[in-house]
């Protein structure tokens, strides 16, 4: 069995603001896994969107349905989401909004109140895990 592994940019993300990609995709076999790494609420230019975890969240998992996307994937293959806060508070608001965009995937999850995220202004960041089935 041969592995692949390739590197996920979607037309139109912020760029990365470091030495990552924004998603690995590793082939194995007739399935693709999807490494998504933290999203944070940030237009294509990297400008912070919304003041409101509202805003911010939907921003953050239209970014994931993006990559996923770009991926062939669907944000119903997703089968791992942790979630990081500036306040545990947001927690019923953002996880009204996760399960709007998720619906039935129900992937294994992870919430977590940080102190503060890379860039002032975002409350919320998001990284993931899909797995997709070749031709899906």
């Amino acid at each position: 069995m041969t592995l692949q592994r390739s590197s996920i940019t979607p037309a139109g993300t912020t760029a990365p603001l470091g030495a990552y990609s924004p998603a690995i995709a590793i082939t194995i076999g007739e399935a693709r896994l999807v490494f998504v790494s933290g999203l944070l609420p940030l237009d294509a230019n990297g400008n912070l969107v919304g003041d409101d975890i509202e805003a911010q969240t939907r921003c953050v998992f239209d970014g994931l349905r993006s990559v996923l996307e770009a991926s062939g994937g669907r944000l119903e293959h997703t089968v791992k989401v942790q979630i990081f806060l500036t306040d545990i508070g947001e927690y019923g608001t953002v996880s009204t909004i996760r399960n709007e965009y998720l619906g039935t995937a129900r992937p294994a999850s992870t919430l977590v109140e940080v102190s503060a995220l890379v860039k002032p202004g975002c409350r919320i960041e998001i990284d993931a895990v899909a797995a997709i089935e070749n031709g899906q």
